[in-house]
């Protein structure tokens, strides 16, 4: 059995798609319109799991709670924060280093979904 992906509703696909696309570094691998108003695209990397974003016009805005977060990996920690600056992304918390093998710090995606960012420090 593998994992294949993980959906959840945004706010504007555009936006979610940028963030995605230009921030986390994922691939826009297919996008549809299986009926009016609605919008579906997948995105990933080189591995199997992707991420599926979903806007429905009939839903309304999404509403995720505070436990739900994506980890992403990243060459270095401060060299991301320096990119994210550079974005106008905030940091919401971070950079954490709760051994001496791992940093990572968190932000928020356009629809408040918690991102964490996550270097694994080579010793």
């Amino acid at each position: 059995m593998g994992f294949c992906w993980v959906n959840f509703n945004v706010k504007d696909m555009g936006e979610s798609l940028s963030f995605y696309q230009d921030i986390v570094g994922l691939k826009l691998k297919r996008k549809m319109n299986p009926m009016p108003g609605t919008e579906i695209a997948f995105l990933g990397s080189d591995t199997d799991t992707e991420i599926e974003l979903i806007r429905n016009e009939k839903n309304g805005d999404p509403h995720y709670g505070k436990d739900l977060c994506l980890g992403f990996t990243v060459d270095s920690i401060s060299r991301f924060m320096d990119f994210l600056k550079e974005k106008n992304i905030a940091v919401l918390s971070g950079p954490f280093q709760p051994n001496p093998l791992l940093k990572f710090i968190f932000v928020l995606d356009p629809n408040g979904v918690k991102i964490q960012f996550v270097e694994n420090v080579r010793a």
